[in-house]
Order: structure tokens, then C-alpha cells, then sequence
């Protein structure tokens, strides 16, 4: 479901959650992983082996988690989820890393107990036929060499005319090291541990100090799980900042890599849901954001450091539990759709397309455009304004600056037509004289709803003795990411989707140092739109110039014009350029 942003300024309220999930991600052992998944019916099962009937059996207690939390764990990571999650438990299942994860997951969850993934060592080569214990190396008598290549073995063991022996594959999922399976079956406290393959349960006789059990045994059931309070259990302090009420669901994000297969299936047998969420952000994921808003978890644990820190996770679940998602689904502008934009500004013809009808006709106007380039990308592709919103002058104005800004209350109702129709506007800033920063902050109220981002125009950035139009403005990078850091902090003080942050560009000395920009908010999205006209050769040329020393990251955009290009390029041309542009807006 693709949920467009609301026509009203949505800030209101928003520094108070963010304020409390800030708190709460530094709570640590305040939640209770609750639920049960002993056996089909989501009862628990009567034991495991000797743990059957009696009411002093071990149990399995789950542990208390943060409101927020990380694995930050680059190997293994079965281990760390089992700590995670987990307070005690009599049964473990174990599995080898390079045998299946997968099914051992499966048995896992049905059991109710954490699965531990080990590197056991490779096994000892066979013992050779003279019971020396060395391999057996010599060619057999009765196979004759080929081609009169010999094949009899040299000192060291190799056979001379045999191809190399192939490197045994590397396990597709990491394993821990012994000694830390080991430790974490000690501190479970766990009595009995379910081999799920040979090599796991050669290694666990050997080193363990359980009994261990037989995978295709029929007799293991789950054992019974502490009730929350009981003695031993962990609990939630309700007293206690950000902390929360045992019986609140506890969600866990997993990027869907192969180290993430067991510590998944530890958690969903605990009782947590279980959320794939590629590329590691789940402001990406539409279907996240509106089960998140719907119904916002006690508690979020990330399986990969590809979520970031913990403070970053819990500023992006703030966005995703504002339920806002931009035209096209999910919270992130770019990528995962194709924004296609009518370029202008209101009531004045002159300055583009987009002011050529009033706004509901330019409504239809960016939708009838931006069909046009639905067959030529698999994403979702999004009407656009783009919104002269300070537009160059030739005059100086009361103010001196060579810029007409238009009133918000002018550009509010465009904002607000095109929420309610499911476009996206950015807004663009022509600065003449004064500077960009200065400008940006006059649209403060503007820029806090959700489908907006902004256009920096360094064309028309002035010095103080230069008009418009006797050369071509520029700025520097300096003055570029200090509007990139107000604007990023004012969306991340409201919890807002990350923002367009669109640079307009057609020589490469618009914007001085361009490779020191600042990629580094996690609020903004930069483009570089290439907006000069010509002939197509003309215009591909400046593309690519554009692209040399560009900073890593960055997006690009693509401007064609009705009447300066000549011709105008088809949808199908724009779209084939290299690299595609995300961005490109019609003048």
C-alpha cells in the first residue's frame, strides 16, 4: 500500500516522540521478548528428554533488550543473537556452518531455543590402508596413467601429474568459534544440545559438557518457558524511562544475508517478528513503514552493523513510525523511483511549464508527463513540481538582493494540491546577492512537510557587484553544506523522510570544490541536476563532465527544454543516458 503525504503541515508533536525513542534507545534491559513457539499450536511443549513433568524443571527465560540495539558483530552472528535474546535455556540446537542452516533454523523455531552455528574443524584426512594414519597417496596398481603422465606421490604427499586438489568452499554462513559456542552453552545454562549434523555432533561430544542429542530423534520436545515475573525471569522495569510493558512486541530487522539465517531463526523463536529489509534501511521499505506505524514495536534489534549505530537506527524507526510514506511507497526518495517534474513558478507563464495553468491543472499536467516514462523503468515513477521559489531579478528590490521571494502563503496551497495528488515539489532558490542559507530559512515552515525538498540554483548566486545575465553565477561548497546541515537537522528534529537536496549544475565551475560536499547526512538525498540546453551531443557532453571528481553517492538529474533544446529528447533518449537520472524536469 502506498500511503501519499497529507495535505497538512504534519510537525506539530513530532520533537516529543523523537525526544522520547532518543531517551529510550539508551535504556538497556527494560523489555521482555515475550511469545511462545513451542509447537504448532503456539503452545509450549511438556520438556525435553529428563526435563519432562515436574515443577522445578529448567526453563527457557528470554532477555530484556533496549528499545534499540545493533549487533554490530562482522562474523558470526548466532552467538551474539543467542545474548541478545535469550537469558537461559536447557536445550540449544547446533549446527556446523557449512551443513544446513537453514533446516537447523526450522527446528530451531519449532523448539522454541537459540541455534548456535559453529566452525567445527575440518575433518582428518582418511587413514591410509597401511594404518600409518597418513593419506593414501600411491596411484592404484591397477589404473594405468594417461597420456604417459606418472602419477606417483613425492615425499610430501602431492602427486606429481595430478591436477591440484580443489579449496574445500568456504561455509556460506560464518560460524563462531568453538570456544565461544562453549562459553554461550555455559552461560545459557543448557543441559542438552541438538546436533543437527554430524560434524556438529562429532565436535559437541568432544566438547561439551551436555548430553548430546540426536537430531532424528522423535522424542525432543520444547522445553517450558518462563512465565514473565516468575522467579528468574527477566521483567520490565515499568517505572523506568522509555521502558516497556512485558507482552509488547519486539521486532527484528535482518538485511536477508546468509549470516543472518540463524540469529533470524533464534529470534522468531523467541517470539519476535522478523522483518527483511535489503540495503539495511528501513525507511526504504513501504510495507515496514505502514506495520510500523500501525502497530510501533517495544523494541528494535538490528542483526547487521549495515543498520548503523544505534542512534541512527533510532532516528530512522522514529521516521518509519510517523506512518509518512512519499508518492511511490516507502520514506527515501532515491532509489526506487523516478521523479519527473514540471519546472516553474505560480502565475508566471515566462518562467516554465509548471506556471503556464493553475495548479490543479498543473496537477494533471505533471501526472500526463510523468506517464509518459511508466514503460521505460521498473520503479515507480512520481509527478513532480519543481517551484521557483525565489526567482532572479534584474532589479535590485527594497531589500537589494536581486531576488523576488514569493510569499509561503503562495506556494503553501501548490504544496499542499500536490500532496493530496501524490506529487512530490521541490523548491528552488535563485539567491541573487544574498546567500542561499539565508533564503533556505525564510521556507523553514514549508520545508517541515513531509514530499518536500529543495534546489540550490547556483546560476543565478550572485556577487556583490555582479547583476544576472552578464555571466554565469556560482557558489562555494562552504556555503552548499551549511544549508545541507540546517536542512538536515530540521529533518531530523521532525522526523521527517529524507529530503531531495537537488544542485543545479551545467559548468563545472558553478560550485567551487564540489568534491568536499558533505554526503555524509543521512536526512538529504544530493542530485546534481544537469540542466543546460542544446543539442542532444551538447547536453550528454555536460553530462559527463558534470559526473568527473563527483563526490561518491551522488545522484543525478536531467533538465529538457520544450523550446532552447533542439530537439527536445524523447523519454526513451532521456532515460538511456548514463547513468540513468533519477531527477528530470521539464522547462
Amino acid at each position: 500500500m502506498t500511503t501519499t503525504t497529507p495535505a497538512q503541515n504534519p510537525s506539530s508533536g513530532t520533537r516529543g516522540r523523537r525526544s522520547a525513542r532518543a531517551a529510550a534507545a539508551g535504556v538497556v534491559g527494560l523489555l521482555l521478548l515475550t511469545g511462545c513457539t513451542g509447537g504448532e499450536d503456539g503452545g509450549s511443549g511438556g520438556g525435553v528428554g529428563g526435563f519432562l513433568g515436574g515443577g522445578d524443571e529448567p526453563t527457557v527465560e528470554l532477555a530484556a533488550l533496549p528499545a534499540v540495539s545493533v549487533l554490530q558483530a562482522e562474523g558470526d552472528r548466532s552467538v551474539p543473537a543467542s545474548e541478545a535474546l535469550f537469558a537461559a535455556s536447557p536445550l540449544v540446537v547446533l549446527v556446523a556452518a557449512d551443513a544446513d542452516v537453514a533446516a537447523a533454523g526450522s527446528r530451531a523455531e519449532e523448539l522454541g531455543v537459540p541455534l548456535l552455528v559453529v566452525a567445527v574443524p575440518a575433518p582428518t584426512p582418511s587413514a591410509s590402508p597401511s594404518g600409518s594414519g597418513a593419506p593414501s597417496t600411491t596411484a592404484p596398481t591397477d589404473a594405468a596413467p594417461t597420456d604417459g603422465a606418472t602419477t606417483t606421490a613425492d615425499e610430501g604427499g602431492a602427486v606429481e601429474g595430478a591436477p591440484p586438489a580443489a579449496e574445500p568452499p568456504a561455509p556460506a554462513v560464518p560460524g563462531a568459534d568453538p570456544a565461544a559456542v562453549v562459553a554461550e552453552v555455559e552461560r545459557l545454562g543448557a543441559e542438552q544440545v541438538l546436533a543437527a549434523d554430524e560434524g556438529s555432533r562429532a565436535w559437541a561430544e568432544g566438547a561439551l559438557d551436555a548430553e548430546v542429542l540426536d537430531a532424528a530423534s522423535d522424542d525432543v520436545e520444547a522445553p517450558e518457558r518462563a512465565e514473565p515475573g516468575a522467579d528468574g525471569a527477566a521483567t520490565a522495569d515499568p517505572t523506568a524511562d522509555g521502558a516497556a510493558a512485558a507482552g509488547d512486541g519486539v521486532l527484528v530487522l535482518s538485511t536477508g544475508e546468509a549470516a543472518d539465517l540463524a540469529p533470524a531463526a533464534t529470534a522468531r523463536a523467541a517470539g519476535a517478528s522478523v522483518e527483511e529489509v535489503p540495503g539495511g534501511d528501513p525507511r526504504a521499505d513501504g510495507a515496514l513503514v505502514e506495520s510500523a506505524s500501525a502497530a510501533p514495536p517495544a523494541s528494535v534489534l538490528a542483526l547487521s552493523p549495515d543498520f548503523g549505530d544505534t542512534d541512527r537506527l533510532a532516528q530512522r524507526m522514529d521516521v518509519v513510525e510517523t506512518g509518512y510514506q512519499l508518492p511511490g511507497g516507502g520514506q527515501v526518495p532515491f532509489p526506487g523511483r523516478h521523479m519527473i517534474a514540471l519546472y516553474g513558478s505560480p502565475g508566471t507563464p515566462s518562467l516554465g511549464v509548471m506556471g503556464e495553468q493553475d495548479v490543479d491543472a498543473a496537477v494533471e499536467r505533471a501526472k500526463e508527463v510523468a506517464a509518459e516514462y511508466d514503460d521505460l523503468v521498473e520503479d515507480p515513477v512520481v509527478p513532480t513540481f519543481e517551484i521557483i521559489t525565489t526567482v532572479a531579478s534584474a532589479s535590485a528590490g527594497d531589500d537589494g538582493d536581486y531576488s523576488q521571494e514569493l510569499d509561503p502563503e503562495v506556494v503553501r496551497p501548490w504544496i499542499e494540491a500536490a500532496a493530496d495528488a501524490g506529487v512530490y515539489v521541490v523548491l528552488d532558490l535563485q539567491p541573487g546577492r544574498t546567500d542561499f542559507l539565508t533564503q533556505a530559512q525564510r521556507y523553514e515552515d514549508l520545508l517541515t512537510y513531509p514530499g518536500v525538498g529543495l534546489a540550490l540554483d547556483p546560476e543565478w548566486r550572485l556577487e556583490p557587484d555582479q547583476r544576472h545575465l552578464r555571466q554565469v553565477g556560482q557558489v562555494g561548497v562552504d556555503e552548499v553544506n551549511a544549508v545541507g546541515d540546517w536542512l538536515a537537522e530540521l529533518v531530523r528534529e521532525e522526523d521527517l523522510p529524507p529530503k531531495v537536496f537537488l544542485l543545479h549544475q551545467f559548468q563545472t565551475r558553478m560550485i567551487v570544490d564540489r568534491e568536499r560536499l558533505d554526503m555524509s547526512h543521512d536526512e538529504l538525498v544530493p542530485l546534481v541536476h544537469a540542466d543546460g540546453h542544446g543539442t542532444p551531443g551538447q547536453k550528454l557532453d555536460t553530462y559527463r563532465a558534470l559526473q568527473t571528481d563527483a563526490p561518491e553517492g551522488m545522484r543525478w538529474g536531467w533538465k529538457n527544454f520544450y523550446d532552447e533544446d533542439t530537439p527536445t529528447m524523447t523519454p526513451a533518449e532521456t532515460m538511456a543516458v548514463e547513468p540513468m537520472p533519477d531527477f528530470v524536469s521539464y522547462q
